[in-house]
């Protein structure tokens, strides 16, 4: 028999590497938090429910509900009435023979509100006006979530003392279910507008819904929101 040599010995006792397990192993136990893990010391904590929301929201959830809840005696958080919508409508009866002044006015609440405008058509033909079915007759646009409360802010704190012999917004503006509507007669109050660039002035009808199902609990909940009650002083925003 043919005797091996010591190379051939060495080649036969040599065993295959194994794979690094124990790395493989040992990470997910780094990523569970062990002690000394990368990345435990990578992940940041759960951000806070409150981060990222508009000032006056923050305001209603910190210093409103509470208030309200108190004074009114509710025992379900979900009886605290607040706020839905925030709904700005213009109507021109010119628009029909004018389209383009309905288009000016579609910009001009999309520079107001921050949200593009929908065009809004008769549904109906009148003869003695000159209407037919279709036509844009005026332009309407309907905020909710931060949009809304960004509004709000704005409108009680920028808007209001901007209009010359401003006495006061109505009391009696309710609908009987807890929706505020008034109207204002210049666009021009709203910081935002230009008035060298605009092409006519103009008012609008601006409707806050609510869910308080009763005017009472309506006009607290605008109390509380700073809101001009004609006759009453305002109450002081202290709005971080």
């Amino acid at each position: 028999m043919a005797k091996t040599t010591k190379d051939e010995k060495g080649d036969k006792a040599a065993k295959p590497a194994k794979p690094a397990a124990t790395d493989a192993k040992k990470a997910p136990k780094a990523a569970k938090g062990g002690k000394g893990g990368a990345a435990s010391q990578t992940l940041d904590p759960a951000p806070k429910a409150s981060v990222g929301k508009p000032r006056m929201q923050r305001y209603y959830d910190d210093q409103v509900r509470p208030r309200l809840s108190k004074e009114f005696g509710f025992t379900n958080p979900h009886q605290v009435p607040r706020l839905v919508k925030i709904v700005l409508n213009v109507g021109l009866g010119e628009g029909a023979k004018n389209p383009k002044a309905v288009e000016a006015v579609a910009d001009e609440l999309g520079i107001i509100t921050g949200q593009k405008a929908v065009i809004t058509r008769a549904k109906k033909a009148i003869a003695n006006f000159g209407l037919r079915v279709g036509l844009p007759i005026g332009a309407t646009v309907t905020l909710r979530g931060a949009r809304m409360y960004e509004f709000l802010d704005r409108f009680v704190n920028l808007t209001v003392p901007r209009i010359r012999d401003f006495r006061g917004l109505p009391t009696r503006s309710f609908d009987g279910r807890g929706n505020y509507t008034f109207g204002v007669k210049e666009q021009t109050m709203f910081p935002e507008i230009d008035y060298d660039k605009i092409e006519q002035v103009h008012g609008m009808d601006i409707t806050l819904v609510t869910t308080a199902g009763r005017d009472d609990l309506a006009m607290a909940l605008l109390r509380e929101f700073g809101w001009p009650f004609r006759g009453e002083t305002p109450r002081s925003l202290r709005v971080a």
